[in-house]
């Protein structure tokens, strides 16, 4: 039976860049320096749809349900992407693991910047 993880919501899934064990210059960092810093980055691996946007009509109503409780809707849409490189802040992040490695989630919120690499074909 295949699994799948599903990534609900405003919020990313990332892969953490490799820890760093040395300075641009050369010095070796103490074990757990790299946790200290407040900012990390790393690629997205899987992205939510969004934030839920509800219909007007449907105010009261649960808004990630239609009328027959299904899970569904419309989504105001996320500006991080699959592949996308991120900047993030560290204390707003979630750290998983999922069959055996490491992975970060984080809400859209907390994402300083995004490092993407097709922008000539957007641009098409």
């Amino acid at each position: 039976m295949a699994r799948e993880l599903i990534i609900i919501g405003d919020r990313v899934l990332i892969k953490p860049d490799n820890k760093k064990e040395m300075t641009n210059s050369g010095l070796y960092l103490p074990q757990g320096a790299y946790e200290k810093e407040k900012v990390h980055s790393g690629k997205i691996i899987k992205a939510g749809p969004g934030m839920p946007v509800p219909e007007p009509q449907d105010l009261s109503a649960e808004i990630w349900k239609d009328k027959q409780g299904n899970a569904s809707g419309q989504y105001f849409p996320l500006q991080a992407k699959v592949n996308d490189r991120a900047i993030f802040l560290k204390n707003s992040a979630i750290e998983i693991e999922y069959e055996n490695v490491e992975y970060i989630i984080v809400p859209q919120a907390a994402i300083l910047a995004l490092i993407r690499d097709d922008v000539m074909d957007d641009m098409i």
